[in-house]
């Protein structure tokens, strides 16, 4: 696909602008910093773009300003005693120090036992997490993607985990994949399963329409709850 990218500044609004081979324009704000995204035909001058943009202003500071307002996490130090999140419940973390393998085990259903090296820094530990959130996610998602890709009656080539700082989820439509947050393995499993299941629907509709919102109502009637559910649970620093 023939795509042309470039910026645009209205007010102190600065809007990335990707032309490329549609036929309307599509606007979108993205978490965690609002950033703002117009997708246009390649063939649209770029008056009839800033117009629109303008048009819009009053949208594009409602959704930034839930995004700005959105909890965060303070940036994790990984010590005993800090709060970290998996499968949407809230754990206090024990690090205890060991000579031999780093893990994490979930005591009591509240604690999450960090067994690290003695003197293991501050990256070691996040390494460890990161590591048992990507387990956690490569055990589960199979499971899911096989029934909700029976439902859909859409399948799926290939899927990957991968930490992104602006989307829960994307896919390649051509290649039939599907990538998914690391942060997801922190979040409730049917936020999860609610990402899975709108990368799906983009095989059959590229785009956020009627058409695709038509299908979201169809295979998971609660999806605004669920997603405005995921947009207002605290996300990483």
């Amino acid at each position: 696909m023939n795509i042309k990218e470039e910026q645009i500044n209205i007010l102190d609004l600065t809007i990335d602008v990707i032309k490329k081979d549609i036929k309307n324009m599509h606007l979108s704000v993205y978490p965690p910093t609002g950033r703002v995204r117009i997708a246009a035909p390649k063939d649209l001058n770029d008056e009839a773009i800033r117009l629109y943009a303008v048009g819009k202003i009053r949208w594009i500071k409602k959704h930034q300003k839930s995004f700005y307002e959105q909890l965060r996490e303070t940036p994790r130090e990984y010590i005993t005693g800090e709060s970290h999140y998996f499968d949407g419940k809230r754990y206090l973390l024990k690090v205890i120090e060991r000579h031999g393998k780093h893990e994490i085990i979930i005591k009591n259903k509240t604690y999450l036992e960090l067994y690290v090296n003695p003197n293991a820094t501050k990256e070691a530990k996040e390494k460890v997490f990161n590591e048992w959130y990507r387990n956690h996610l490569k055990n589960i998602v199979p499971e899911i993607l096989e029934f909700w890709e029976d439902k859909t009656g859409q399948d799926c080539n290939s899927w990957d985990v991968k930490k992104m700082r602006t989307k829960w989820g994307s896919c390649s439509i051509e290649k039939r994949k599907i990538l998914l947050n690391l942060e997801l393995a922190k979040k409730p499993r049917h936020c999860l399963e609610y990402v899975i299941v709108h990368e799906l629907i983009h095989f059959i509709e590229r785009n956020h329409n009627d058409n695709f919102k038509t299908h979201l109502n169809k295979f998971i009637p609660n999806w605004k709850i669920y997603k405005r559910e995921l947009n207002n649970l605290p996300i990483s620093y």
